[in-house]
């Protein structure tokens, strides 16, 4: 916050885009890409004498949703239309949902810290199409715009919070929290450049102290999670500016701009009866029987704040590296899976999983199935750990299995290939180190006369000379005798 007498109030509006094959109320496909107006017909377009169909498997994703973040379901939810005019509304209404939500009273817990945000409800609708104000490629269109109706009739979920948020950092936990959540779930792959998951943001600012709401602006479809972060900082400082100046905050709805860092004006606020909504006269009432929600309720996965309690009590993980792994459901897998195979050392998996796995998938841009295999990775760490190889000959072996995926070699075999076994032979350390001693006497001569940090040296000189294959305590067991011998007299 900018000035310690003014604090935030924040709630967030989330549409996501439900993973389905095809749209909310017909049969065309719902998939991101195709070429502008060819996902469409009679139905998503509004033709007169048309009938919507509800997606069930729509529903049942809404419904999985909503059971994970808490809510509750109602048996009967009610559809209504939304009316306004845009260029990209064909039917000049919205199908969506008003005064019977399907879901209401949520709470999602959030990742950066120990409070959970309320959520208002969670209803089904669907979304309208997209003006495009440049052409294809790029090029510019004075006083033009173009419509694409691919997107019109895809199936959205929109989920309201409560104003529980008090800064831009917990505005963006809240988005990243939940979009972690709807890749767990599967709901939607939550893809933001691609509009899968849009945020507005309602933010207002008020004295502190005070318990009556300031007046909010809505910051519309912001595409990013830093961005969402970005707007809201600005809109806080706006408002507390325009407070601090004697003037009034105006409700309104506002857009940000990303190259600048700042919201400017679109409209003034609708309020919800400017949309003259009314219930849907071609479709009955959405009926979820209690024993469907009960079957998709069991269904659930382990939700990712409890995974991440878990991997802290049952491994005795830190918090922060049950954090990095249970940050999506596929690497939380993964580490289980190489755990169970190497039972007596998570910690040690759990460091190479955040170390050299993550920075293997980062730096070859592959998913997590393309590099080494959990079962690989345990037999990696549990050679490390009986002393066969060398932490750094681990990473070696690593990068050689890890390139071929499922394909790979199995480490020991790498190991072998690679000339990279450890050298616990005590009579070849002594050689090894027999002739550090001699070609570095100067450290030595140190070393005898008090010296003694200067063995660290001496030790590294034999790794090197063992290409690493050296196994350490041996070496330092080694170097140590040999240094406090006492030195042959001529």
């Amino acid at each position: 916050m900018a000035h310690a007498d003014y604090e935030a109030v924040i709630g967030l509006e989330v549409h996501v885009q439900l993973l389905t094959a095809t749209k909310m109320f017909c049969r065309c496909p719902n998939r991101f890409g195709a070429a502008p107006n060819t996902l469409v017909c009679p139905v998503c377009l509004g033709y007169p004498g048309t009938l919507p169909v509800p997606n069930r498997h729509a529903v049942d994703l809404a419904v999985r949703l909503a059971l994970a973040i808490g809510c509750e379901v109602r048996n009967t939810s009610v559809f209504a239309r939304k009316n306004y005019f845009y260029p990209d509304l064909p039917k000049g209404y919205q199908i969506s949902q008003f005064d019977r939500p399907l879901a209401e009273d949520g709470l999602l817990p959030l990742s950066q810290s120990e409070k959970g945000v309320r959520i208002e409800r969670l209803h089904l609708e669907e979304d309208a199409g997209k003006l495009l104000h440049e052409a294809p490629g790029g090029g510019a269109l004075p006083g033009q715009s173009l419509v694409d109706f691919n997107r019109c009739g895809v199936p959205l979920v929109e989920i309201v919070s409560r104003p529980d948020m008090a800064s831009a950092a917990e505005a963006q936990d809240y988005l990243q929290t939940l979009h972690q959540l709807l890749l767990y779930t599967g709901t939607s792959d939550g893809n933001m450049e691609e509009g899968s998951l849009r945020c507005d943001a309602n933010v207002s600012v008020r004295r502190r102290g005070e318990t009556r709401l300031g007046t909010k602006a809505e910051v519309k479809n912001v595409n990013s999670f830093r961005n969402v972060a970005r707007a809201i900082e600005h809109e806080i400082e706006r408002q507390i500016a325009i407070l601090e100046a004697g003037g009034r905050v105006a409700q309104e709805t506002r857009s940000f701009d990303a190259d600048t860092g700042t919201t400017r004006l679109m409209r003034s606020k609708e309020e919800a009866h400017d949309y003259r909504y009314f219930p849907e006269p071609d479709l009955p009432p959405l009926v979820v029987a209690p024993e469907r929600v009960a079957e998709i309720r069991a269904a659930l996965p382990e939700l990712p704040w409890r995974r991440r309690a878990r991997l802290v009590s049952q491994y005795g993980l830190p918090a922060a590296d049950a954090q990095v792994l249970a940050g999506s459901r596929e690497l939380a897998d993964y580490y289980e899976a190489a755990v169970a195979a190497l039972p007596g050392n998570p910690k040690g998996i759990a460091n190479w999983v955040q170390g050299e796995v993550l920075r293997d998938v980062k730096e070859r841009k592959v998913e997590l199935g393309e590099t080494i295999p959990p079962g690989r990775l345990a037999t990696l760490v549990g050679m490390v750990d009986a002393g066969k190889i060398s932490n750094s000959a681990a990473k070696e072996v690593f990068a050689a299995v890890a390139s071929a995926g499922e394909a790979g070699e199995d480490p020991a075999a790498a190991v072998e290939r690679l000339g990279l076994a450890q050298v616990s032979d005590s009579s070849q350390i002594e050689l090894w180190i027999e002739e550090v001693v001699e070609q570095n006497p100067a450290q030595v001569a140190q070393y005898r006369a008090g010296k003694v940090q200067v063995a660290g040296f001496l030790v590294g000189q034999v790794m090197k000379r063992s290409g690493g294959r050296a196994e350490p305590k041996t070496v330092q067991q080694l170097m140590r005798q040999a240094l406090e011998q006492e030195p042959v007299r001529e």
